[in-house]
């Protein structure tokens, strides 16, 4: 699967980049869908050195995913459990089988929805279990001066990766995504040297679980106000491996030159 071989060749090699859209709960209809896709596409398969994956609402999945083999599609959420009455609910086994190969896990959104740290564990878990790629979405709500702010991000990511084996720890994506930039332009994003400082908090939490030598080498997203004037140096002194993208994913003019600059 394509996905799987993302992940190996971002392993072996660091330089190699993964954009993730996040469409949420967009666009209205197959035909924009379509649309969105097709421009995703073009630009997915100019870039060299960039892996593409695009979670659109699982309802557009499978018939999205038909001749798109310049880049991966995922889900943007799975529930906890494998099978049963549980209405509304899509397991990560039946995300696999419409074509999925990641899922988000722990997405701000879900998490004002109630979900705990407890609940995300479970759904990385069993994101695993299906042979997906979770990528462990984090972020904190506020950014305090005292630094009370790094205890929240430090607890999202152990408490998530709490049912993950040692092993199958580096096999998960951590999305970090301040809150308090979700959704706005990019002159409210984070600075690079801010988000190179969180990049190596976030591994040196990870290496208490893991070798710190496999630690380092985790991939970590940035997604909060990505757009095409601040991507390149977000990625280049920001120490991320790429972005999970929302909003400015929906647009067929500034995705492609996210995608663009990412390349570069």
């Amino acid at each position: 699967m394509l996905c799987e071989r993302v992940g190996e060749k971002m392993n072996r090699m660091k330089k190699t980049r993964l954009i993730v859209a996040n469409w949420k709960m967009n666009p209205v209809t197959f035909t924009e869908a379509k649309k969105i896709v097709e421009a995703t596409k073009r630009a997915a398969s100019r870039a060299r050195g960039v892996s593409v994956v695009v979670c659109p609402p699982a309802i557009y999945l499978a018939a999205l995913r038909k001749g798109s083999r310049a880049m991966a599609f995922g889900v943007q959420d799975i529930g906890a459990h494998e099978a049963g009455a549980f209405t509304g609910e899509i397991s990560a086994e039946m995300a696999r089988n419409s074509g999925a190969t990641v899922a988000i896990v722990g997405h701000s959104e879900r998490r004002r929805l109630g979900e705990s740290n407890a609940v995300v564990a479970k759904k990385v878990a069993a994101a695993l279990a299906a042979k997906l790629t979770p990528i462990l979405c984090i972020g904190e709500n506020i950014r305090d001066a005292g630094g009370d702010y790094l205890s929240v991000v430090r607890a999202q990511i152990m408490e998530g990766l709490a049912e993950v084996s040692t092993p199958l720890v580096p096999k998960v994506i951590i999305a970090y995504e301040p809150v308090w930039a979700i959704g706005k332009k990019a002159g409210d994003a984070i600075l690079p040297a801010d988000l190179h400082e969180m990049s190596i908090f976030i591994k040196k939490v990870i290496a208490e679980r893991i070798d710190r030598a496999k630690a380092l080498n985790v991939t970590i997203l940035y997604g909060g106000s990505v757009e095409p004037e601040n991507a390149h140096a977000l990625l280049t002194s920001g120490d991320v491996d790429g972005f999970l993208v929302g909003h400015t994913s929906l647009d067929t003019t500034e995705f492609p030159l996210v995608i663009k600059a990412a390349a570069s």
